[in-house]
């Protein structure tokens, strides 16, 4: 075992433990619980959606197909697979569309990771409803703690947090479901830390959604293989060469967990109704409410200006897109469309053929985005210049909602469209309802059950 730890750079990882593990479904507050049902449910939509998509086909040809193992099914088809793989499929098909839920103290997107290892497991022995759901709160309070432990620098120098945070999340979550006593829980994170990855530089790509399916199948195995003893650095966050120092250059401090200790950071999720990177939201929502307030006629427009946080340069500034996966990383773009009016709520609106659209790209081209240090990356200004006038909106997507009946609405509504072409109304439906009602689940292999079609 590592002797590391100092006053200076505190056990961290056990701590980070002792915040998160004795946490039971029960003693959440009543807009907590309804917030991881809201997480399932808008996952489930994502997911369906995502297993058209063709990494998911690729990774279902390549990788299930291969396999003997009936463990736990893949979500929107009638194959099952090992429950590694099935973790690995549905966790890359969520985050296929870049239309899965986020949050900004994890710095990434925390249903992703964590759902489908926990859907994997309770589906290959049996698990509840209720269990999936308070395995799915714990995964994603140490995902939030542990974002805020290592802070901004981590996700700064290029690392991405759903597949580097979410396998620890995932672990975590996995080693609860298991039923894990403390040091069990220490082998799996340990395991998790050394198998922590997901580069930026893959956004754009079918990489960025394979950061999500990779974390969590390795979470998944993480928390199996602590089971059965196998060892690990029990300190793999603080100790020297550990998740901290080689991933954000940080010395975790037991501040973050003193800040945080009684809250429930799940209440923050953020929840996408634009098909986009969610830092393209602010400017898009700005663009939007430009359009609908004062008229303006797209082709009167002489330039726009997008300014937005430094921090947004590296991860959806994409100049000049050519494809629609593309397109979910361009400021440009996406203001531009919504200047246009195109539906970016729309999955069919991220077309390759869109962003070579003759009208798309002459807008796009006068757009400049430019640097605003003083304003959160969540936050935007749209200037519009038009015919000697000029209308200028600040927008801000980084508030959690308050009403939370009006979120259920809102991703009702947003699972309706993705899942009813699919799987027609009436199923979607029926998934819908079980979804919200997951705690009530005598088994929650009924979820994986209700997203096959027919």
């Amino acid at each position: 075992m590592s002797t590391s730890a100092t006053p200076e750079n505190f056990a961290a990882t056990r701590g980070l433990v002792r915040a998160v593990r004795a946490m039971r479904w029960e003693q959440a507050p009543e807009d907590a619980r309804e917030v991881a049902r809201h997480c399932i449910l808008d996952f489930l939509g994502v997911a369906i959606a995502g297993s058209r998509e063709p990494l998911t086909e690729i990774l279902v040809s390549e990788i299930v197909k291969p396999e003997r193992s009936s463990e736990a099914g893949l979500i929107g088809r009638m194959q099952r697979a090992s429950r590694l793989s099935a973790a690995l499929v549905n966790g890359a098909a969520a985050h296929a569309l870049d239309f899965d839920d986020t949050h900004t103290t994890m710095s990434g997107h925390p249903s992703a990771p964590v759902i489908p290892a926990v859907l994997a497991l309770a589906d290959s022995t049996g698990l509840s409803g209720r269990e999936v759901l308070e395995a799915l709160l714990i995964g994603i309070e140490l995902e939030c703690r542990l974002g805020a432990m290592i802070g901004p620098q981590h996700y700064a120098i290029g690392f991405h947090s759903t597949g580097t945070v979410g396998t620890f999340g995932a672990a975590a979550a996995c080693a609860h479901m298991l039923r894990l006593d403390e040091d069990g829980w220490l082998r799996a994170l340990g395991l998790a830390g050394t198998q922590t990855a997901g580069l930026k530089s893959g956004f754009g790509t079918m990489a960025k959604p394979l950061h999500a399916g990779r974390a969590a199948s390795n979470g998944l195995f993480s928390a199996l293989a602590a089971r059965g003893g196998y060892t690990s650095n029990p300190e793999i966050i603080e100790t020297a060469q550990g998740f901290a120092a080689t991933h954000a250059g940080a010395k975790p401090s037991r501040e973050v967990l003193d800040r945080f200790a009684g809250r429930f950071l799940i209440r923050d999720t953020l929840f996408k109704y634009h098909a986009s990177c969610y830092l393209t939201h602010a400017p898009i929502n700005a663009a939007q409410q430009i359009r609908a307030e004062h008229r303006v006629d797209p082709k009167s427009i002489d330039e726009v200006e997008v300014r937005v946080h430094p921090a947004l340069f590296g991860v959806c500034n994409i100049q000049e897109p050519k494809t629609g996966l593309e397109g979910k990383f361009s400021l440009r773009a996406t203001t531009a469309m919504a200047l246009l009016g195109e539906d970016t709520g729309n999955l069919e609106t991220f077309t390759d053929a869109k962003m070579t659209d003759a009208r798309v790209v002459s807008l796009r081209d006068r757009i400049r985005v430019v640097r605003a240090e003083k304003i959160p990356s969540t936050c935007a200004t749209v200037v519009v210049k038009s015919n000697g006038r000029i209308f200028e909106i600040e927008s801000d997507s980084g508030q959690p909602a308050s009403d939370l009946v009006a979120q259920r609405d809102h991703l009702t509504r947003k699972f309706m469209t993705l899942t009813a072409p699919i799987l027609g109304r009436r199923d979607a439906d029926a998934l819908a309802s079980a979804a919200l009602d997951a705690d009530q689940l005598a088994s929650a292999s009924k979820l994986i059950d209700l997203t096959r079609a027919g």
